[in-house]
Parts: structure tokens; sequence; C-alpha cells
């Protein structure tokens, strides 16, 4: 995966609810998902899957919670050496 398509969940992905399928701590962190996975989900209401295998539909302003550190690290990983 290029690095250009990996981005926080954007704030203008905020136009559907919450419908989380994952609880627990996952919950209270910003997750890396593939850019044009974001805009598919805003359009279509699917869910999409994070670095860290979270799932959810987003629906919160990601700039209110820290990066989830699992996500962090995936993402380093897979950009490491570049």
């Amino acid at each position: 995966m290029a690095m250009d398509i990996l981005n926080k969940v954007l704030p203008d992905s905020d136009t559907q609810p919450d419908q989380s399928t994952d609880d627990g701590d996952r919950d209270r962190y910003a997750h890396y998902v593939q850019k044009e996975k974001i805009t598919e989900s805003a359009v279509t209401g699917n869910p999409v899957i994070a670095l860290c295998g979270k799932v959810w539909v987003p629906g919160r302003d990601p700039k209110k919670y820290p990066v989830c550190p699992e996500c962090k690290q995936a993402y380093e990983e897979m950009t490491k050496g570049r």
C-alpha cells in the first residue's frame, strides 16, 4: 500500500452514525483507514476496516481522539524503509 492512500479518518466522513461492531478501548481512538474507503463509506454507509482490525462506520470527529497505537504501529511498519 502506498503511503498516500492511508489517512486518519477525515472529519468530513462524519456523515454516518457510528455503528461500531467493536467494543472497548478501540472506540476511544482515531484509526488509520484507506482514504478511498472513507469516501466510499460516507456514500454507501458500509463499514471500514482500520489497520488495527477495528470494523465500523465512521461517524465521529477523529480530531477529538488520540491516534490508535495499534494503527500507528502497523502504519510505521508498512512505511519502514521508504
